[in-house]
């Protein structure tokens, strides 16, 4: 569901096996394709994250240097 300009939310179940399905919308305005490879981010008091490839390495990149910092 579109939120605002370009902001989306979604509620998903999370099954027995702690997998879930990513919303069609989501996958067709992110361009998922099955057999696509995600990044999943997790921060104890901000919550999951989860990037597509072309997102992954600016992250990644974020991530390391503020671990240097």
């Amino acid at each position: 569901m579109n939120i605002h300009d370009g902001k989306y939310a979604w509620m998903v179940k999370i099954g027995e096996k702690g997998q879930f399905v990513i919303p069609k919308e989501a996958r067709e305005i992110f361009g998922l394709q099955p057999g696509d490879e995600i990044l999943v981010l997790g921060d104890k008091e901000r919550g999951i994250a989860i990037l597509p490839r072309e997102k992954q390495q600016d992250a990644i990149k974020q991530i390391f240097n503020s671990v240097e910092e």
